[in-house]
């Protein structure tokens, strides 16, 4: 499913802040490789469907449990394979070889057995479910679970004792030899006076390695009983290739929908809602989202109880853009990130957030936000904005979606008007959809396809900042803001000056 998918996230991560999501989703995961379903977004409604119904499923509790116990069953069985592939005593290699096989087979009968009892309608859990069935019911894993029982029964024969002499020791088979453990402790336990500390030593690894003495032991038993280890040898030579590529790889792809599930539920948990967005194509661009929010950024402030502003949008035929306009430090990016993050967790067949969404499925993403001047590329502010924005005009086409934040801040205000006139014409001469963040007043009243919006301020206090954007003419004042802000001349600057 993932064969020949990028290796590496798309450049308008970073400005989304999509890398900082990725990366907490993925960090964790590293066995599982999931960076590749997290950085391919879906092109086809179907396949975002099928999506959005497992993740729909999973969200019971019902489900969500045995799901998450046989991944970390899984997970498990793969620690004690790597542990003994790295354990060089043949004997104590194949123990820990038949005891993965045990967790396996646990792991996949556990799992058959409550999908067979719980509630579900994805497509990808009931083809799941026929496939278990199946499977547990086949040859191939009766025989597994037969044969591994064998080995089992077999070695639980193996009785010896151990006789320590002075810098040496012997084994051989038991031979009704007195317990003297338990006569020791039926002897003493008349001394016993109320609580007393527990002195058993405990491994702290829960893969203890035998030492060279205790390897040694192992191998004299499997010297007296030759029949029984052998079986286990052959046991673990047949059974090499044990694992269900099937099941294999449901282990792995299942764990996009719990990783990301897991990621939302601390927002869940404080209030915030998400949503499984219906979806546009083609020239149906009429988009709506309700409580929208920025996920990165909402991670941050729920960790800190703090607040998490949402916002809403819509467009509506013939409407394209929506051309942010404001104060500065008053969730315009913010704003911009959150329109860009909702289309593309809905292109990856996630719940996104908000109450209720309905988003463009794009075939490209654009983003250009304001960035350093950089000597590596040999061209001045002004200069790389512009080449960007040819990169972007040139191709996106009328189903891409298109995010700018702050360009033009390095040119006089008539040249960026200018200039964000001829960019907005061509953008529109494409039909892309998307969010503008300026303080060019004048483009947000450009056309009919263009929509103004707005972040507010408290009224009776403007130099407090809600962080709600709203659908309103602009005002005029954002570039005159800005200026003020630029040369310290509001009215707080001023204040602070004449005090100082």
């Amino acid at each position: 499913m993932t064969d020949g998918l990028p290796s590496q996230a798309p450049d308008y991560f970073l400005d989304l802040n999509l890398d900082q999501i990725v990366d907490a989703l993925v960090k964790d995961k590293a066995e599982y490789n999931l960076l590749p379903f997290f950085i391919s977004p879906l092109k086809n409604v179907d396949a975002i469907r099928y999506r959005q119904d497992v993740f729909r499923d999973l969200d019971q509790p019902q489900l969500l449990s045995p799901i998450t116990t046989f991944g970390q069953r899984f997970s498990n069985m793969r620690d004690i394979l790597k542990r003994a592939d790295k354990i060089r005593h043949r004997h104590e290699r194949n123990a820990w070889f038949l005891e993965a096989v045990d967790t396996y087979c646990d792991a996949v009968t556990a799992l058959r057995d409550r999908l067979g009892v719980a509630s579900h309608n994805s497509a990808g859990l009931l083809a799941l479910t026929d496939y278990l069935n199946e499977y547990v019911a086949s040859e191939r894993f009766r025989n597994l679970v037969a044969e591994k029982q064998r080995v089992h029964a077999a070695l639980e024969n193996v009785t010896y004792v151990i006789l320590i002499g002075d810098g040496h020791f012997t084994v051989r088979k038991y031979d009704d030899e007195p317990d003297y453990s338990a006569e020791v402790e039926a002897t003493f336990a008349k001394f016993k006076q109320g609580s007393v500390k527990d002195y058993r030593v405990k491994f702290s690894s829960p893969f203890p390695e035998m030492n060279h003495i205790e390897q040694q032991a192992l191998t004299f038993v499997a010297q007296l009983y030759p029949v029984e280890f052998t079986k286990l040898e052959d046991f673990c030579s047949r059974n090499r290739n044990y694992i269900d590529e099937t099941i294999a790889r449901f282990d792995r792809e299942v764990q996009f929908y719990l990783d990301y599930l897991s990621y939302i539920a601390p927002l869940r948990d404080a209030g915030l809602q998400f949503c499984y967005p219906g979806l546009a194509v083609g020239n149906d661009k009429n988009l709506s989202s309700r409580n929208a929010f920025d996920l990165a950024l909402a991670r941050k402030l729920v960790e800190r109880n703090a607040e998490v502003v949402t916002n809403d949008f819509f467009l509506r035929d013939p409407e394209r853009i929506i051309v942010v306009g404001g104060p500065n430090q008053g969730g315009k990016t913010t704003f911009a990130r959150t329109f860009g993050q909702l289309h593309y967790l809905a292109a990856l067949g996630c719940p996104v957030a908000g109450s209720e969404a309905r988003l463009y499925l794009f075939d490209k993403l654009f983003t250009q936000f304001e960035r350093e001047e950089t000597i590596e590329n040999l061209r001045g502010k002004l200069e790389d904005d512009l080449y960007r924005l040819r990169h972007i005009v040139d191709t996106a086409t009328s189903s891409s979606i298109v995010v700018l934040n702050e360009i033009f801040n390095s040119t006089t205000v008539w040249d960026a008007i200018f200039l964000s006139k001829h960019i907005m014409q061509r953008l529109l001469e494409r039909d892309v959809v998307g969010v503008w963040v300026t303080f060019i007043d004048e483009i947000s009243a450009f056309s009919e396809k263009t929509v103004s919006m707005v972040s507010t301020v408290v009224p009776e206090n403007p130099a407090i900042r809600t962080f709600k954007i709203v659908r309103r003419p602009a005002d005029g004042l954002a570039y005159a803001i800005a200026i003020a802000e630029k040369h310290r001349v509001t009215y707080d600057s001023l204040k602070e000056r004449i005090t100082a």
